[in-house]
């Protein structure tokens, strides 16, 4: 069972008509995989848009229903009689030949990638390893191999202490034409990866067709919150320069012996070259660097009969040709940084600002990525949560978003955003009765922020009321100079019922009856 990024990946690339090879190698899984994938999504009858609007684990339940992931005991293969096999079969030797009569006794067995896995741990245990290389064809503008330099010299002087600080050199170089970019960083963390593969593209001015990295310790690790940050950034760089970063195998540098070879080279060859002159800064020595590799890049070949005859020439004869031109605009560099848990007050923490994010995302994981004008919250598949301009004041420490609050929440806020000048204005509305009694109220404690609840309370009390009735209420607390929320809205309340009932006189006298005596009768 696959997880939700690689089973979108897997579908992006197939509908993308791009071939079975390449999504193995993408995303490491075999072609029954693939098959299964794409026919459950196909007969899902839903399109990919569908998919991404749906919640990762419902993507994943549907390509893999949990019916289908009870364990099954599957027979193996005999591993033993496979070789005498072999050997029977003479030059027409052939493993799939096996595979289908092993299929054939078992309905229910392997596939073809794991009956070869299972007979290759066999072998490995019982012969050892072959140590024979394979030659590999290389095709031009396929591939750019990404690596760091293993050697990190002493180059750069540190003018305060007159101490020697150690560098990082990361570098690339195309597959076929071996032309090499190399750029020195203080560190090989995450944002100068990034930074340097940006730069290696701009140097060759064109984009292959797949970005092959390097094992990087902030990268290919198990699933933890390194590899999640990485698989986020690899994404990110793939949509923008349209290409497939396709990682090597972990501990099989074989995967990538054209880079591995330069890397040799540049610790003898460039290194070497570098250390014949002192360094104050990281300016100077980029600027050595980009003047010795120039030099390597024109170098002749050994071999005469070397169709390329340099790196130079190699690119612009045979690699550039077949790249893909560079996107229009430039790639906004970020910073990334892992959320484990959302904390309980929906913000997260960037460089000691704190930037809000829906509160329905609590206890989730999220990316959060820092760019020098903007921070992009997403969540755990990269999908973009929201945005906010980077603030770099002093104050306020939080950044928030109003929508992204519950409703109790986005109410208190709004009442502790008020001061007394706003709630005058607002009691200016209904007449100035009510501007008397709202400045009382805010005059009557120590403190007048003590007043702004009981403010507040007032005016929303006055919705939907007649005006007449408001202005009215405000006289009878002001005239008995009881100005407090809880009378206002006892007498407010009676003079609603009043109204309602009908019982109320124009102009606040008593109905005219014989039985009723005037004030007139108690002189």
């Amino acid at each position: 069972m696959h997880d939700y990024t690689t089973i979108i990946g897997v579908i992006e690339l197939r509908t993308d008509q791009k071939s079975y090879d390449t999504v193995q190698k993408r995303y490491r899984i075999g072609r029954s995989g693939i098959s299964l994938i794409m026919n459950r999504f196909k007969d899902s009858g839903l399109s990919l848009e569908d998919l991404k609007q749906m919640s990762p684990g419902k993507v994943v339940d549907l390509i893999y229903p949990h019916d289908n992931l009870r364990h099954k005991r599957i027979p193996l293969p005999d591993s033993e009689k496979i070789p005498a096999q072999m050997i029977q079969m003479g030059k027409h030797a052939d493993l799939s030949y096996l595979w289908i009569d092993y299929k054939k006794e078992n309905p229910d067995g392997y596939q073809l990638s794991q009956f070869y896995k299972l007979y290759g741990d066999y072998v490995k245990e019982t012969y050892g390893t072959d140590r024979a290389s394979m030659p590999v064809e290389r095709i031009p503008g396929e591939k750019m191999y990404i690596d760091w330099v293993g050697d990190q010299p002493e180059l750069l002087l540190d003018t305060s202490t007159g101490e020697l600080q150690k560098v990082h050199i990361f570098t690339t170089t195309l597959g076929f034409s071996s032309l090499i970019y190399a750029e020195i960083f203080l560190d090989e963390k995450l944002p100068q990866f990034i930074a340097g593969t940006v730069h290696a593209l701009s140097f060759y001015g064109a984009v292959p067709k797949y970005l092959v990295p390097d094992n990087l310790k902030t990268a290919v690790t198990k699933h933890t919150k390194d590899e999640l940050v990485l698989q986020s950034a690899f994404s990110d760089l793939e949509s923008f320069y349209d290409t497939v970063i396709l990682p090597p195998p972990p501990r099989k540098p074989k995967g990538k012996p054209t880079v591995e070879n330069h890397v040799r080279f540049l610790e003898i060859h460039l290194v070497e070259e570098l250390r014949k002159e002192t360094y104050t800064s990281l300016e100077a020595l980029n600027a050595a660097v980009k003047r010795i590799v120039a030099d390597i890049n024109k170098r002749p070949f050994q071999k005469k009969s070397d169709i390329r005859e340099s790196r130079s020439i190699g690119f612009e004869k045979y690699d550039k040709p077949r790249m893909n031109q560079l996107p229009g605009g430039s790639y906004t560099l970020c910073d990334y940084k892992y959320i484990l848990k959302v904390p309980d007050n929906y913000h997260l923490e960037y460089d000691a600002h704190y930037y809000s994010v829906l509160y329905t995302y609590l206890g989730k994981p999220a990316i959060l990525k820092a760019t020098m004008t903007e921070i992009r919250i997403c969540e755990e598949y990269n999908r973009l949560i929201c945005k906010h301009p980077r603030s770099y004041r002093d104050f306020p420490l939080y950044v928030t978003d109003s929508s992204h609050m519950p409703q109790e929440h986005q109410y208190y806020k709004g009442v502790n955003a008020h001061d007394g000048a706003y709630y005058r204005r607002w009691a200016s509305v209904y007449g100035d009765s009510m501007v008397t009694l709202i400045d009382r109220i805010l005059r009557s404690p120590k403190h007048e922020e003590q007043a702004y609840n009981s403010c507040a309370g007032v005016l929303h009390s006055c919705k939907d009321v007649p005006h007449n009735l408001i202005q009215e209420a405000a006289d009878k607390c002001v005239a008995a100079n009881a100005c407090k929320y809880s009378y206002f809205k006892k007498v407010l309340g009676m003079m609603k019922k009043e109204h309602a009932n009908g019982t109320a006189g124009a102009c606040g006298k008593l109905p005219s009856h014989p039985n009723i005596r005037g004030k007139e009768a108690y002189k």
